[in-house]
């Protein structure tokens, strides 16, 4: 009897103790909940998503099969024509394609692993200077902002910055607390790195970093500016070795530089994207004759009006798919739905924490610091987002971790307001929540068939939760649990929306350059290939496409081309392995191109990029791009192809399907269609060179 009460006492004392223990460990467990729906977001079903951006993956593909193209961001295998990006955020997805095979889940790993990072990284930066509370929010936060989910699913590489760009937070904040340059340089090398991998658009940040240690610094105002400079020439000169590296190799020993009339790294930096994405001026020249076959000389001026087209803002990453500037462009049908569900309670969260921390005159401490960080980044992106006239939603995804952090600031400094005795504004709390739900319901407006629930739930939750602070504070009833338990609820229903949106991210494959989080809106018209323009559909044809053209299950337009094999060395067979899905291509027309193809070093040469996208998949046989990306390029001259030509380098052309604009030059054209014969392959017409 003795031994069974000691033993039952024993039992009841262990079970205390593990129950107190997990009490005091609640905020590492909610944060491991919390990443473990940030992987499941991110990684649940990856293979459905194809290779995502086909001219991404082409050139990952071709990156991957020699240092040349590796270093210089080739986007075919043989070198002819860079991406339109730096290649730092690609050299991760070919580090893991050669672990896994050349194939759509190795392409989106990278990318994923971020965003599961940057969750986590985001919720140290809060929670060291705002608690656990408000870093957990946070990271929740990020962990389903649907745009955020969206670019980790994705090959373009925002998520890979925003995650370069945290770390710079991160060394930026250790400098300011610090006083050590050392810090500061390593913030300053993140930026530079950053630069690699998306060039000027990392740069938003560097506002909000430069305040944070000029304003909160300990050291004297003179070391500051100092450090700061030293800090400004470290950053250029990482940010622009790799350009400086391209751009003093001499042409005929590297790649055309893709997006430009001069083919030169500095000018894809400061002008396609650089300064045309606040001006709109997103052309690759200026003129109305298309620069296709143009020759390559240094500050030409008669170049092609692009893809994009028509006025300025008015395409793809302009007003069609942006929606008009202005200070609630944020909150507009287009962006609305991908990053602003917690916009109003950031920055009122923000307004009353700084009213909370007012600095008097003196060096700000951790938590002012943090306030003058992610206050200035969402400044700063915000304003960018607001006025620019030539981006692309899911660029958003850079505004996320300040949007993020200041919710989770925002929610405890309102709470702490709440709670004072004889504060005068406690009522900021109730309305936040109540002005929050009235942002989101028209936002969900867009979208009858969930705001058919979704709209009252939020609602709902939120005006009977400010309802029971209202009463809680009124004395009404005295039990703290109701005030915390209503707090709780409404700052989740709040997230429910952006939620369900990132969910739907997860379970519907999203195709091609132009990507949205979340369902299309209704009744939205992009205007996307009007005018003969358009962007590819998920089955690689070119037409109009709504806002979410996302296909339920499966990628593209369902499935593998007919008889499409595994191209070499895909890692098809391997557990992340998906050889061909997403790259549409002819297959007749490929076996055709090989089996006559000869010694020529190029299988064909296509107007533009998207059109060789999905051979250079299928095959990773080198493939012309006779005008880069836009198909509009001043690459060749008539002179330079015709000797191209004649050595046997190219044999056959396909003008066809050229992508988004791939309109080309009708001297190129003319020459092509003079000296060459033309052939019918599967339904496709191709060009043979006769000389």
């Amino acid at each position: 009897m003795l031994s069974r009460t000691v033993r039952g006492a024993s039992a009841g004392q262990f079970e205390r103790r593990l129950t107190m223990s997990l009490a005091g460990q609640w905020h590492r467990i909610s944060l491991l909940v919390i990443l473990a729906l940030a992987a499941v977001l991110n990684f649940t079903g990856l293979s459905r998503e194809g290779y995502n951006n086909q001219y991404y993956a082409a050139a990952v593909r071709s990156m991957s099969q020699s240092w040349h193209n590796f270093f210089f961001a080739s986007f075919d295998p043989g070198g002819f024509v860079t991406i339109d990006k730096p290649p730092l955020g690609f050299w991760f997805q070919v580090a893991s394609v050669k672990l896994f095979g050349f194939n759509g889940v190795a392409l989106l790993i990278p990318q994923a692993l971020a965003g599961v990072l940057a969750v986590a990284l985001l919720y140290y930066l809060v929670s060291r200077s705002f608690g656990c509370v408000s870093g957990l929010i946070a990271a929740l936060a990020l962990a389903v902002t649907p745009i955020s989910v969206l670019t980790s699913r994705n090959n373009t590489i925002d998520g890979t910055l925003v995650l370069f760009v945290l770390l710079g937070a991160w060394a930026v904040l250790r400098a300011a607390e610090t006083g050590k340059l050392r810090w500061l340089l390593l913030c300053a090398a993140f930026v530079g790195l950053g630069f690699n991998i998306k060039m000027l658009e990392a740069y938003l940040v560097v506002p909000a970093f430069g305040a944070v240690y000029l304003l909160g610094a300990h050291v004297s105002l003179r070391r500051r500016i100092g450090h700061l400079l030293v800090a400004l020439g470290v950053m250029l000169a990482i940010s622009l070795s790799w350009v400086t590296a391209v751009d003093l190799t001499p042409a005929s020993q590297r790649p055309w530089v893709d997006s430009t009339t001069t083919n030169s790294e500095f000018d894809l930096a400061i002008g396609y994207n650089g300064l045309q994405r606040i001006t709109g001026n997103h052309s690759v020249g200026g003129s109305a004759q298309p620069g296709l076959g143009r020759s390559p000389s240094i500050g030409s001026s008669a170049a092609s009006p692009g893809f994009l087209g028509g006025s300025p803002g008015g395409g793809p990453g302009g007003v069609a798919e942006n929606g008009p500037t202005g200070p609630l462009r944020l909150l507009d049908i287009q962006l609305g739905s991908q990053i602003a569900w917690l916009l109003p309670l950031a920055i009122l969260g923000l307004l009353l924490a700084l009213w909370q921390s007012r600095p008097r005159l003196r060096l700000l401490d951790d938590q002012q610091r943090q306030l003058v960080l992610w206050g200035v980044w969402l400044l700063t992106t915000g304003a960018f987002f607001s006025v620019a006239l030539f981006f692309h939603t899911y660029y958003l995804a850079m505004m996320a971790p300040a949007v993020c952090a200041l919710a989770g600031v925002g929610v405890v400094a309102l709470w702490k307001e709440y709670r004072r005795e004889q504060s005068p504004i406690w009522w900021w709390l109730p309305v936040a929540i109540v002005a929050g739900a009235l942002v989101e319901k028209r936002i969900l407006a867009a979208y009858p068939s969930y705001s058919s629930w979704l709209t009252p739930l939020v609602l709902a939750a939120c005006v009977l939760a400010s309802l029971v602070l209202v009463l809680f504070r009124l004395r009404v009833f005295e039990n703290l649990r109701t005030g915390v338990f209503a707090a709780v609820v409404a700052t989740l229903a709040l997230m429910a929306p952006q939620t369900v949106f990132a969910a739907y991210t997860t379970q519907h494959t999203e195709v091609g350059p132009i990507v949205r989080a979340g369902p299309a809106a209704s009744g939205v018209s992009t205007g996307f290939g009007r005018g003969g323009g358009g962007f590819p559909r998920g089955n690689g044809s070119f037409g109009p496409r709504p806002f979410g053209g996302r296909v339920p299950g499966r990628f593209g337009g369902g499935g593998p081309p007919s008889g499409a094999g595994p191209p070499p060395n895909s890692g098809f067979g391997r557990p992340f392995g998906r050889g061909l899905r997403g790259a549409q291509v002819n297959t007749k027309l490929v076996t055709y191109l090989e089996k006559n193809r000869g010694s020529a070093k190029y299988l064909v040469a296509t107007s533009s990029s998207n059109a060789a996208a999905p051979i250079i998949i299928a095959t990773g046989i080198p493939v012309m791009s006779l005008g880069g990306f836009s198909g509009s390029d001043p690459i060749l001259s008539t002179a330079t192809l015709a000797k191209l030509a004649k050595a046997g380098e190219v044999k056959y052309f396909m003008l066809g399907g050229g992508g988004p604009g791939g309109r080309g030059s009708q001297t190129v054209t003319t020459w092509i269609q003079q000296h060459s014969k033309l052939v019918t392959v599967a339904g496709t017409e191709l060009y043979e060179y006769t000389g």
